[in-house]
C-alpha cells in the first residue's frame, strides 16, 4: 500500500515521466474542444476560461513533479494536481449554471481520470483510489445541481452514475496498474536478491580463501625464514626486533583487509580487475553497510557506470559523517569528453528516488556526485 512504481523500480518510472506531458497534453485539449462543443450552454464566460486555465495548471504542476530532477513524487503532489482538476470541474460547472442541458460534454470527468491515470508510475494505488473516490464524491454534489436543468428524463442517481464513470473507470484503471506493477516488481526483486545472495556468499567465501592466501603467503615467504634465523641466531638484535614488528604488522593488515572489507571495497576490487579502471574507496568507519539495498543498488550503478571502460580513467568513493547521517562524494576522472549531463541527471534521479540527496557536477576535469544519507 504504501510502495510505488518509482520507488520500487527508479529507472521505470524515468521513463514514464514523458507519460504524465502527455496527459497533461491531452487534458487540456479535452477541456478545449469540450468547453468549444457546449459553447452554447456557457453562460459565464469567465468561469469557462478560468475551468481551462485550471486544467492548464494541473497538467503543467503533474508535469513538473514527475520531472526525474524533482524525484520523488510526493502525496502531496498528486493532491495538488487532483485539487486543481476538481477546480476546473467546479468553475465548468459554474460556467455553464441553469444552461447545462446535457452532462455528456462536460470534460470534467474525462480530465480528472486522465491526469489520475497518467500519474499512477508516482502513487500507490490505494492515495490513487482515494482520490478519484473524492473526486467522484465532489462531481456527484455538481450533477446533483445540474439535474434540474438536464433534458434527460433519468433519476439523479443514474445521473452521477454516469457522470462519475470516466473518474471511476480511469482510476481504477490508475489502481489496477499501480498494484499490479509493484507486485511484479517486488516478485522479479525477490528472485533477484536470492541470485545476488548466492553470489554475495561465493564472493566473501572467495575472500575468505584471499585472505587466507595472502596470509599464507606473508608466512611462507617472510615469517618462517625469518623465525628459521631467529632460532638459530646466538641472540636477537634490535634489527631482529623491528623486522619482527613489521612482520606483525603486514600480516594484520592482510587479515583486516579481509574482514573489514564492505560490499564497496569488492565493488571496487571487481572494477579495477574487470575493466582496468582505477577504483578507489575510502570508507574507514565501514559506513557503506549502513545503505539500504535500494540505496546500494543506486549507488552500485552509478559507480559502475562511471568506471566504465572509456569513460573514465579513475573512480574515487569517500564517505563522510554528517549529524543524523552522513556524505558520499564520488569523483570521476574522464579519459576523454566527460559525459553528458543529460545522461548523468538519470542516475542522479535515481539515487534521489532511493531517499538520498544526490546533487552532479559535470566539468572537463572531472564529474562529482554527491549523495547524502540519513541513519534510521
Amino acid at each position: 500500500m504504501r510502495l510505488t512504481q518509482q520507488e520500487a523500480d527508479p529507472i521505470g518510472a524515468i521513463t514514464a515521466a514523458p507519460i504524465v506531458v502527455i496527459g497533461a497534453v491531452l487534458s487540456f485539449g479535452t477541456s478545449l474542444a469540450l468547453t468549444w462543443v457546449h459553447r452554447a450552454e456557457i453562460v459565464a464566460p469567465a468561469a469557462a476560461i478560468a475551468s481551462i486555465v485550471l486544467v492548464a495548471a494541473a497538467g503543467v504542476v503533474a508535469a513538473i513533479s514527475a520531472a526525474p530532477s524533482r524525484a520523488p513524487f510526493t502525496a502531496e503532489r498528486l493532491w495538488l494536481v487532483v485539487t486543481l482538476a476538481v477546480g476546473a470541474a467546479i468553475a465548468e460547472y459554474m460556467s455553464t449554471v441553469g444552461s447545462n442541458q446535457y452532462l455528456y460534454d462536460d470534460f470534467g470527468p474525462v480530465v480528472i481520470g486522465m491526469l489520475i491515470l497518467s500519474v499512477a508510475p508516482f502513487c500507490t494505488w490505494l492515495s490513487l483510489a482515494l482520490a478519484g473516490v473524492l473526486a467522484s464524491i465532489v462531481l456527484s454534489i455538481l450533477v446533483v445541481g445540474a439535474s434540474a436543468y438536464v433534458l434527460a428524463d433519468a433519476p439523479v442517481a443514474a445521473l452521477i452514475a454516469i457522470n462519475a464513470a470516466p473518474v471511476i473507470a480511469l482510476t481504477a484503471a490508475a489502481a489496477g496498474y499501480a498494484y499490479a506493477i509493484i507486485a511484479e516488481t517486488l516478485a522479479w526483486q525477490r528472485e533477484a536478491n536470492r541470485a545476488a545472495l548466492q553470489r554475495d556468499a561465493e564472493l566473501r567465501a572467495g575472500i575468505a580463501r584471499s585472505v587466507q592466501q595472502s596470509r599464507v603467503s606473508v608466512l611462507g615467504r617472510e615469517v618462517l625464514p625469518f623465525l628459521a634465523g631467529v632460532m638459530t641466531a646466538e641472540r636477537i638484535s634490535v634489527a631482529d626486533a623491528d623486522r619482527a614488528r613489521e612482520l606483525a604488522e603486514e600480516l594484520r593488515r592482510a587479515l583486516r583487509a579481509g574482514i573489514e572489507s564492505t560490499w564497496l571495497d569488492d565493488l571496487a576490487a571487481n572494477l579495477r580487475v574487470s575493466r582496468g579502471v582505477e577504483t578507489f574507496v575510502d570508507d574507514p568507519t565501514g559506513a557503506a553497510d549502513l545503505l539500504g539495498d535500494d540505496q546500494r543498488s543506486a549507488l552500485t550503478a552509478l559507480i559502475t557506470w562511471l568506471a566504465e571502460t572509456g569513460r573514465s580513467e579513475r573512480v574515487g568513493v569517500s564517505f563522510a559523517p554528517e549529524p543524523g547521517g552522513g556524505l558520499i562524494r564520488i569523483v570521476a576522472d574522464p579519459s576523454g569528453r566527460p559525459p553528458a549531463k543529460r545522461e548523468l541527471d538519470r542516475f542522479v534521479a535515481v539515487a534521489r528516488a532511493v531517499a538520498l540527496g544526490a546533487e552532479s557536477v559535470s566539468t572537463r576535469e572531472n564529474v562529482s556526485v554527491e549523495l547524502r544519507y540519513v541513519i534510521e
